[in-house]
């Protein structure tokens, strides 16, 4: 059975820093684009960053670029979203998405508040 599995979300304050962990099983991941997203109260669902199937690429969207990073573990069958320089406006449910030509697998979700 397919699995996505995320974890390490919470509260921070504002300026520190999170390590959200997503941990997949039941498909062949080295093969999968893996995606974090989020969706903050009253929001779409956004891509937050994405890295490709050998970990060689990645992309980011504006608002986090220069705080995320996005990484990879082929051998583990684990990708890593670490963020600093969190803000109020991170505030979201991130989750982990992996994509291999039509066959997509999302996980549950992950809360992080940023608030003092």
């Amino acid at each position: 059975q397919v699995q996505v599995v995320e974890s390490g979300g919470g509260l921070v304050q504002p300026g520190g820093s999170l390590r959200l962990s997503c941990a997949a099983s039941g498909f062949t991941f080295s093969l999968y684009d893996m995606s974090w997203y989020r969706q903050a109260p009253g929001k779409e669902r956004d891509m937050v960053a994405t890295v490709t199937w050998a970990g060689l690429s990645s992309n980011y969207s504006d608002s986090v670029k220069g705080r995320f990073t996005i990484s990879r573990d082929n051998a583990k069958n684990m990708v890593y979203l670490q963020m600093n320089a969190l803000k109020p406006e991170d505030t979201a449910v991130y989750y982990c998405n992996a994509r291999y030509l039509r066959a997509t697998f999302w996980g549950q979700g992950t809360q992080v508040t940023v608030s003092s």
